[in-house]
């Protein structure tokens, strides 16, 4: 971590914008997260959308020159790495690989990095088309096998002994999206450990993403008693529980929970439970950071999350969730409150997760857009430089 700044802030990286076979069979030649992008549409008076890059326009991260722009960008923002989600669905079968892989392998930009598994499984439900509700329908399963967990193991390790690697008490970075998907994660983590040992390393810094509430906690009881809507303590135990070394925490569900009316929270709730759908959800981001964090997160092995925005619609269309009024100078008010929860910790150990750097079709990106320009980016380092004073 730089002296002058108050976190490591490790932004999460989607690497969806180049085309793939799998995305063309799916969704048609050419697709790319650029495609829900430009297509977006305004579902309300002063709806933002649709949002339209600026300085690196709709870039191909096939294209080096784009990934170093990137890496310029990040640094600009006070950004320590990039974490690239990581799609292994086992037997070797990923996706989405290559940007990744060409970083690693051509050793550019020289810029620190982590990864975070995305162990879901792969459905329609993921890039949906535009909103149009169709059956769900997996299109490719994640298969858990230990013999594959070696596998697995032995394709990260080159990355984990890359010298931009981002590690946590000398141990590479690992997250793990679904930490309870595995079906022993005790057992998961044991292999990995044993081999990274045996590879040199001093082992793995397991990190498990964690919301503090679910959309499935919700129930009238707590809505009129909302301080117990903070479920944070048993949530982030069972995962330090499981084995893992720290939790990647999130409190949107939470937070946009705490601001909800009980027509709107009625409302939604019959929609689901009824008519199997969801409605358009939209809070205010303002009410939004109020909510987001909880006291656990000033827990040592706890490391929050930042959210700038959030606007599904891209790809949900009217199943989405949209904040509105989401402005560089709120998130830079987001961080400083955030900052708060890391006071104490070791310098390895504050950390905070951006949520994220290039997420254009959730609408959470600090990449620069014709609205807001470097506004987010300028806003993070700010925040990150001033600290609390």
């Amino acid at each position: 971590m730089k002296n002058d700044l108050q976190a490591r802030v490790i932004a999460m990286y989607l690497p969806q914008f180049h085309p793939i076979p799998e995305n063309d069979e799916w969704w048609g030649k050419g697709f790319t997260e650029w495609t829900n992008v430009a297509r977006a549409k305004p579902l309300f008076k002063g709806h933002y959308q649709p949002h339209v890059p600026a300085d690196l326009g709709f870039y191909d991260l096939r294209v080096p020159e784009v990934r170093e722009a990137q890496a310029q960008l990040a640094r600009k923002a006070g950004i320590e790495g990039f974490c690239y989600y990581h799609y292994w669905f086992g037997a070797g079968n990923q996706l989405l690989e290559r940007p990744f892989n060409e970083v690693l392998e051509s050793g550019k930009p020289d810029f620190p990095f982590c990864l975070c598994w995305a162990n879901h499984d792969w459905s329609n439900k993921l890039w949906s088309d535009g909103g149009i509700v169709v059956k769900e329908e997996v299109l490719m399963k994640q298969v858990y096998d230990e013999d594959d967990y070696i596998k697995h193991f032995a394709y990260v390790l080159p990355a984990f002994k890359d010298k931009r690697y981002m590690k946590i008490d000398g141990k590479p970075i690992f997250v793990i999206w679904h930490p309870f998907d595995l079906p022993d994660t005790k057992r998961f983590i044991k292999i990995w450990t044993e081999l990274a040992k045996k590879n040199g390393l001093k082992g793995v810094y397991f990190i498990g993403n964690q919301n503090n509430m679910s959309f499935d906690d919700y129930s009238f009881k707590m809505f009129f008693d909302k301080k117990k809507s903070n479920l944070a303590h048993e949530k982030y135990t069972a995962v330090l529980d499981a084995g893992f070394d720290g939790v990647n925490s999130r409190g949107f569900f939470r937070a946009e929970f705490c601001t909800r009316s009980l027509f709107d929270y009625v409302k939604r709730l019959a929609f689901r439970k009824i008519f199997k759908k969801y409605s358009l959800s939209i809070c205010k981001q303002s009410e939004v950071n109020k909510h987001i964090f909880v006291p656990e997160d000033k827990w040592e092995n706890v490391y929050p999350t930042l959210f700038p925005n959030w606007d599904h619609s891209p790809r949900s269309g009217k199943r989405g969730r949209i904040y509105v009024g989401s402005t560089p100078g709120l998130f830079k008010e987001q961080v400083k409150n955030v900052l708060t929860l890391l006071e104490g910790r070791p310098e390895d150990h504050r950390v905070l997760f951006l949520q994220a750097w290039n997420e254009w079709g959730e609408g959470n990106h600090i990449e620069p857009d014709l609205k807001f320009g470097h506004g987010y980016i300028d806003a993070l380092y700010e925040a990150l430089t001033e600290g609390n004073n």
